[in-house]
C-alpha cells in the first residue's frame, strides 16, 4: 500500500539535520550495550538480549527496531567482548548495523569497576521510494533505490558499584554521509549525514528493605554537541537534548515496575518539549531467563496521529560463575 504525505513529511523529519538518528529505547537501561561499549561484561557473565520496538503506533511508516546484544567477561576477568545486531525501519529506509565491542575493566575493589570500551560497526542504509507516493516522481533525488555502506567506531567508559553506576559514550565517532558522492545533487549543501551523538547514563541502587529496592536512573542524549557542522543556517544540525527520568522498584530480586518521562530541551529557544510518558515492567524467572515489556504513552502533538509505543524483551543469562555476579539484578 502506497504511503501518504504524512509519511513522506515525516522522514524527512527523521533524516534531515533537526532529529535525533539513533533509535530511541523507553527500556534502555536493558539496552545498555547499544549505547555504551564501556558496558561489556559489566554482568560479569555471558547475557544475551532481544529486544522489539514499535513506534507511534497507527502511523503509516513510523519506526520499527529490533536488537539482539551478547557480552561476557574474558578469562582472567580484565576484558570483555561483545556484539549486536540492529535493524531499524522508518518508512523507505532501512538501516542494519552490526558491531563488535572490547573493553578493558580495572578493578577498585571487590565491587566497584571502571571500565573502558571500544566498538566498529559496519552499517547498511538503503531505500525503497517505491512506499511513497511522490507529488514528482521524476526529482532526481528518488528516481532509483539505492544502498550505502559504512564503518565507524564508538567509544564508552562505564563505571559501577553496588549502589552506582555512570556512563559516557559515543556510539559512533564519524559523521559519515548517507549518499553515494555520485547522487549528490549540490554538493555544497549537507545531505543525509551521519550525526555524532552523546550519552550519559546514570542510575542509583537505594535499598528500602530486604525485600525492596528503588532504583532511579537518567540517560540524557545529545546530536552535534560541539556543533562540528559550524553555525550557519545551512550547517547547523543537530537537535534538542533529550532526557530519560525513570523511576523503579525491584521486588523480592524479581520483579521490576517502573515508570519513566521523556522530554527534550534546546538552549537558547523553543524547541523544548514533552515526548512521553512510559510504564514498564520486567520478571527475572528462576532459570536465568527475563521477560519485560514497556508502553509509551505520547504527551506531544504527535498523539493525534499515534496510539502510542510499545516495546518487548526476552534475555537470557549464562550465570555458569553465579557466586561472582556483582549485583546482577540491578545491572540488567
Amino acid at each position: 500500500m502506497k504511503k501518504s504525505y504524512l509519511i513522506f513529511t515525516f522522514l524527512l523529519l527523521a533524516l534531515t539535520s533537526q532529529a535525533q538518528q539513533d533509535p530511541m529505547f523507553t527500556k534502555y537501561m536493558f539496552n545498555t550495550l547499544i549505547y555504551n561499549p564501556g558496558y561489556a561484561g559489566a554482568k560479569e557473565h555471558l547475557s544475551v538480549t532481544v529486544l522489539h520496538r514499535t513506534q507511534w503506533i497507527g502511523l503509516e511508516g513510523s519506526p520499527t527496531t529490533q536488537t539482539v546484544t551478547a557480552h561476557a567477561p574474558l578469562k582472567g576477568n580484565r576484558a570483555a567482548i561483545g556484539g549486536s545486531l540492529l535493524h531499524d525501519n522508518i518508512g523507505p529506509t532501512k538501516d542494519i548495523k552490526l558491531s563488535g565491542y572490547y573493553a578493558y575493566r580495572i578493578n577498585f575493589s571487590e565491587t566497584s569497576k571502571l571500565s573502558f570500551g571500544i566498538s566498529a560497526t559496519y552499517n547498511n542504509w538503503r531505500t525503497d521510494w517505491s512506499k511513497l507516493n511522490l507529488a514528482s516522481p521524476t526529482d532526481p533525488a528518488f528516481v532509483a533505490d539505492y544502498s550505502k555502506d559504512l564503518f565507524n567506531a564508538g567509544a564508552g567508559i562505564f563505571y559501577y558499584n553496588k549502589n552506582f553506576y555512570a556512563g559516557l559514550s559515543v556510539p559512533h565517532l564519524l559523521n559519515g554521509s548517507l549518499i553515494q558522492p555520485e547522487r549528490l545533487i549540490e554538493e555544497e549543501e549537507l545531505q543525509a549525514v551521519q550525526i555524532r551523538h552523546y550519552y550519559l547514563a546514570a542510575g542509583l541502587i537505594l535499598p528500602i528493605n530486604t525485600n525492596l529496592t528503588f532504583k532511579p536512573s537518567l540517560l540524557i542524549k545529545n546530536s552535534n554537541l560541539f556543533g562540528e557542522f559550524g553555525n550557519d543556517a545551512k550547517s547547523n544540525v543537530g537537535a534538542p537534548t533529550e532526557f530519560d527520568i525513570d523511576l523503579s522498584i525491584l521486588m523480592y530480586d524479581a520483579l521490576w515496575i517502573g515508570a519513566a518521562f521523556r522530554s527534550s530541551f534546546e538552549y537558547f529557544s523553543d524547541d523544548s518539549s514533552t515526548d512521553s510518558f512510559d510504564i514498564w515492567i520486567a520478571y527475572y524467572l528462576r532459570n536465568n531467563l527475563t521477560i519485560g515489556a514497556a508502553f509509551d504513552f505520547t504527551t506531544n502533538d504527535l498523539d493525534k496521529v499515534n496510539s502510542g509505543s510499545f516495546e518487548i524483551i526476552l534475555g537470557y543469562d549464562f550465570a555458569y560463575k553465579t557466586s561472582s555476579i556483582l549485583t546482577p539484578r540491578y545491572f540488567f
